[in-house]
């Protein structure tokens, strides 16, 4: 075990590395953050901010040098510098989990030979792979870049080989991945942590409502049946051992109209879905990510109260701000802010959760609250 004392290294600086930072901080570790951008809102709170390229021998010479063990905000830090590290001090979760959930073939590819399902699929390299798998999977389709996509990005909804064709000369002939588009009936997340042993702590499922390719809304309890909830979790937790995962992970299902479960995504880390953690649960994602990195035991993920999460982008800052009179007049609100100095369309700058002992309340509360923002 790395008691409280010791120094923890911390591979990305946004605000998921900010919340681990917070955890780790009040549980008495030092943490040094590595992230090119000299003013991540990670970096300013931490110990430490080592502003270097994740490649950068120098700073990765520190992080060995000075950290217990390393863990990481995000699935694109480069496998090579984590393979650098995990030779010489724990690193969690390992490279090899990060490189299979980095492109998206090696993803689906893994998710396919663990035996569950997901949205048919094929990989596309060239123009033939493209012709090829047009002809074998049903449309209309999405072509998704293997690499760097996220939050909608690298994304294009299409209907035809042609248009297929235009988008795949768009991400300049880049690998990807050509998959049917499903007609669901919800998405939900797993998260949970994993300790080396194979020990799991499931947080409970959240239910995600998505407005144009970002998460908008993440509900706990998720409003599924038994059933489906303990197949997700058994789901997660085959991929989970698939990988030999030691850390908090996320797992995105979607819900089709039939009520089939399909495999959308692996986040290898804390995720964007379970953020309601810090306010209703027992113990935050962030914590159990702390303790999962110093090999501590996970604690218990119990929902102390039905939550509803909202993303505040930045939209709702609009030219002269946020109207936040409304929001901080709530009672049922607790308001999180990620430090970010400039606010952009589409970039998250923090999140709200919604406390309330009736679910479908405390839903229709943060939206009220969320178009009172956007108004003004």
């Amino acid at each position: 075990m790395i008691l409280p004392g010791a120094t923890l290294g911390m591979l990305g600086g946004g605000q998921l590395g900010r919340m681990f930072t917070t955890a780790a901080r009040t549980m008495g570790y030092r943490v040094i953050v590595l992230d090119p951008d000299a003013d991540s809102p990670a970096g300013r709170i931490a110990d430490e901010h080592l502003n270097a390229s994740y490649r950068d021998e120098w700073a990765l010479a520190q992080i060995v040098e000075h950290c217990a063990a390393v863990t990481t905000e995000f699935e694109n830090v480069p496998a090579e510098s984590l393979e650098f590290l995990e030779k010489r001090l724990p690193v969690r979760p390992s490279s090899r989990a990060l490189r299979h959930t980095q492109n998206r073939i090696l993803e689906k590819t893994l998710i396919r030979d663990t035996g569950l399902r997901t949205a048919p699929f094929a990989a596309v390299t060239c123009v033939a792979d493209l012709k090829e798998a047009a002809a074998t999977i049903p449309s209309p389709w999405l072509l998704k870049r293997a690499a760097s996509g996220y939050d909608g990005k690298g994304q294009a909804q299409v209907g035809t080989l042609d248009a297929a064709a235009a988008a795949f000369e768009r991400f300049e002939r880049s690998p990807c991945v050509l998959e049917s588009r499903i007609e669901l009936a919800l998405e939900i997340s797993v998260v949970f942590a994993r300790a080396e042993d194979g020990d799991i702590a499931f947080f409970p499922i959240a239910e995600n409502q998505h407005a144009n390719g970002i998460l908008a809304y993440s509900i706990a309890p998720a409003r599924i049946e038994a059933g489906l909830v303990q197949e997700a979790k058994e789901a997660a937790a085959r991929l989970a051992a698939k990988l030999g995962y030691c850390g908090v992970m996320a797992v995105e299902f979607f819900i089709d109209r039939e009520g089939r479960l399909l495999v959308n995504e692996i986040a290898p880390r804390p995720h964007n879905s379970g953020h309601y953690t810090l306010d209703a649960c027992s113990v935050s994602q962030f914590e159990q990510q702390v303790r999962m990195v110093c090999g501590l035991p996970a604690a218990e993920a119990r929902l102390n109260t039905p939550v509803v999460m909202a993303n505040l982008l930045g939209d709702v800052w609009g030219d002269s701000g946020p109207a936040w009179q409304a929001l901080l007049s709530d009672p049922g609100v607790k308001l999180h802010l990620y430090g970010k100095r400039e606010a952009r369309p589409g970039r998250k700058m923090g999140h709200f959760c919604y406390l309330d002992d009736d679910v479908e309340r405390a839903l229709e509360r943060a939206q009220s609250l969320m178009n009172q923002l956007l108004t003004g």
